[in-house]
């Protein structure tokens, strides 16, 4: 059975002048999620937006909020995410001192479940969450920032961790994020992803409506 194809524009590449006009094309748009890439400056080196901005956005957004997390003790901060309007609430497994806990919590606010680590972390540290979670981000860049190029060591940990979920729980969705382009995304499908997180590659287009059609249709 053909696996559902998702992108996730990620916010953090648009025109912050402009949010409302931004929703508003995603809404019209084949995307079925907004992407937000909220960094603490401590477990990353730059600092994003927090609440406030997620508020504003979701009064406009008919799509999901796919929220991932670069913040250290992430569990302090789970149930206001959940109710600033987040539909999937990602963290990272190495900012976390206890994964179990943190899954637990946005289990409980009615949301859905996401793990992420970084390029340089193994795929198997994530073994026993699988049967726990609804996603699994694996970041082909270093989380941080946004533009970088893609990592492509990336690919061969797409096949590990596709057979962990074949394994233990196939339900459970792949996405992807950082270096998404056009040239890259049939590969990534091929390799079993499911959701495409991109930037630059949306927002930096002419026609960003155009770009996400043709992200969905590689």
């Amino acid at each position: 059975m053909t696996r559902p194809r998702i992108i996730s524009p990620s916010i953090l590449a648009a025109d912050f002048g402009n949010l409302q006009s931004m929703a508003e094309m995603i809404n019209h748009s084949e995307a079925e999620w907004l992407h937000f890439d909220v960094m603490d400056g401590v477990f990353v080196p730059n600092i994003s937006f927090g609440f406030p901005v997620m508020e504003a956005v979701k009064k406009h957004c008919q799509k999901m909020l796919d929220v991932h997390i670069m913040i250290v003790h992430p569990e302090k901060y789970v149930q206001r995410f959940a109710k600033a309007g987040a539909g999937m609430l990602t963290f990272h497994y190495e900012a976390a001192e206890n994964p179990q806990e943190v899954i637990n919590l946005i289990r409980a606010e009615g949301i859905k479940v996401g793990i992420t680590i970084n390029p340089d972390v193994p795929v198997k540290v994530l073994e026993p969450y699988i049967d726990q979670v609804d996603m699994v981000l694996l970041m082909s860049v270093f989380a941080g920032y946004g533009g970088q190029k893609f990592i492509e060591e990336t690919y061969q940990r797409i096949d590990d961790l596709k057979e962990m979920i074949d394994r233990i729980n196939p339900d459970c969705l792949i996405e992807i994020d950082g270096g998404v382009t056009l040239e890259n995304a049939a590969k990534l499908y091929a390799h079993g992803v499911d959701v495409l997180v991109a930037g630059s590659t949306v927002f930096n287009a002419a026609d960003p409506s155009e770009v996400i059609r043709k992200l969905l249709n590689q």
